[in-house]
């Protein structure tokens, strides 16, 4: 994770401008340091305008893409929970548990007792045993990617246990 987070700061010196996932109004000051600094603009915050409580562009409701191709049964799957009775477990894409925190991480998860949908990245799947699959399948749904805006939005979340990851964070 190190490794990567200090990359992000590769070429920001040759870069004619610098596009940043944020806005002015929550972090101002960063904004400001950010522009005087690399010429950055911030472009935030990148949400559909749907999300945004903003009736101009009802029909906004997705980015038009994803990157991680779809799991949609996890939709289906929440038209048959109870409204906030489910809890949203992930982690992100930067994510790198062992098998045995991953472990520790579902049996957690599974012996809350709670509706559950838990994102475990297919990268990261063979990690978790056949044992635990079966015991997470009586109260939740592993999926390897989810639409994460529109079930945060599902009347059935209730919860949401997360990295807190900016884009997260913003949903």
């Amino acid at each position: 994770f190190h490794k990567t987070a200090i990359g992000q700061f590769d070429g920001l010196e040759d870069a004619d401008d610098v596009l940043v996932n944020s806005f002015n109004a929550i972090e101002p000051k960063e904004g400001e340091f950010m522009e005087l600094t690399w010429r950055a603009k911030t472009v935030g915050p990148t949400l559909p305008s749907f999300y945004l409580n903003d009736d101009r562009l009802p029909s906004n409701k997705s980015y038009g893409f994803n990157l991680f191709g779809s799991d949609a049964p996890c939709m289906d799957w929440l038209e048959k929970q109870s409204i906030s009775s489910v809890v949203l477990v992930s982690y992100g894409t930067f994510s790198n548990y062992d098998a045995a925190q991953l472990e520790e991480l579902g049996n957690g998860i599974c012996n809350s007792g709670k509706s559950f949908i838990w994102v475990v990245r297919s990268n990261e799947a063979h990690k978790l045993s056949e044992e635990l699959r079966k015991k997470c399948e009586k109260n939740g749904l592993i999926v390897s990617w989810c639409p994460q805006l529109e079930v945060l939005a599902h009347k059935a979340i209730g919860c949401f246990v997360t990295h807190c990851g900016w884009n997260s964070t913003l949903e």
